[in-house]
């Protein structure tokens, strides 16, 4: 019966800009518990269609769709054309994201708005048209990808943190609004990742490498794959009285004003 309540089979996951990176560690999750994945990406059809050879490589049934998530009317094409081609999206992890690392008296007004675009607009445009089918059904789970930073500030990330913190009272609404539908809307805010973005910085001697050791109770980068029972959690039936709630995956960060740089 406990086994039961995290399967997801027969159902179909879309998971935003899950060609790598986190989003691909918490789609790979989804998968091995049964759903099937549908990828999307937006850089290229190469890079999609090399997820889909690792999803396939590990037994997981995935399909890939190209298209803009800030775009509305790609986004409506998409999701009709995955309900014709698949069936129902039964899970929607809101994942895709772009930081722009500039100080906010130097940055682009240009550059803030995209930043905006992408982190916030988008899960609710997303959400927006794949949410019909789920009030139809009177079933669904919706998880956006938040971050510490919709908790925190942290020099040079104003726009993201700006976005992030809308996007968790963006997730708060859904919830409040969506709940009566039988449909739980939820957010997971990462910690800092051990990724291939992050593999410059993840040496020894490096001070930001230093400062997440430091900062970070649990005294580590997280694995990706740590990200995958919480995303399994968040699109099960164990999380079906789960509403509005961020569940912060950073090692303890949030719970901590830190430690002295030499304190042991």
């Amino acid at each position: 019966m406990s086994l039961a309540l995290f399967n997801l089979k027969g159902k179909n996951a879309l998971i935003t800009g899950a060609t790598h990176g986190l989003g691909m560690a918490m789609a790979k999750g989804l998968g091995l518990a049964g759903a099937t994945i549908i990828v999307n990406g937006n850089s290229s059809q190469e890079k999609i269609d090399l997820a889909l050879e690792t999803y396939n490589n590990l037994g997981i049934h995935a399909k890939g769709y190209k298209f803009d998530v800030t775009n509305e009317n790609e986004v409506i094409q998409a999701v009709q054309q995955i309900e014709n081609e698949i069936g129902t999206i039964d899970i929607l992890i809101n994942n895709a994201g772009i930081i722009k690392r500039v100080p906010l008296e130097e940055m682009e007004v240009a550059d803030f708005k995209q930043v905006i675009d992408v982190d916030l607009v988008s899960p609710f445009i997303v959400s927006k048209h794949v949410v019909k089918g789920m009030i139809d059904r009177k079933s669904g789970k919706i998880i956006n990808i938040c971050s510490m930073m919709s908790e925190l500030g942290r020099n040079t990330v104003g726009a993201y943190a700006a976005a992030k913190g809308g996007l968790k009272m963006l997730t708060q609404n859904m919830a409040t609004e969506w709940a009566k539908h039988n449909i739980q809307v939820n957010g997971i805010g990462p910690g800092y990742f051990a990724t291939e973005q992050t593999a410059p910085i993840r040496v020894d001697g490096h001070p930001f490498n230093e400062f997440i050791i430091n900062r970070t109770p649990a005294a580590k980068w997280g694995d990706p794959n740590d990200l995958a029972g919480t995303a399994i959690f968040l699109a099960s039936k164990a999380s079906d009285f789960v509403n509005g709630h961020i569940l912060y995956v950073d090692g303890g960060i949030l719970a901590t004003i830190g430690k002295p740089a030499n304190e042991k």
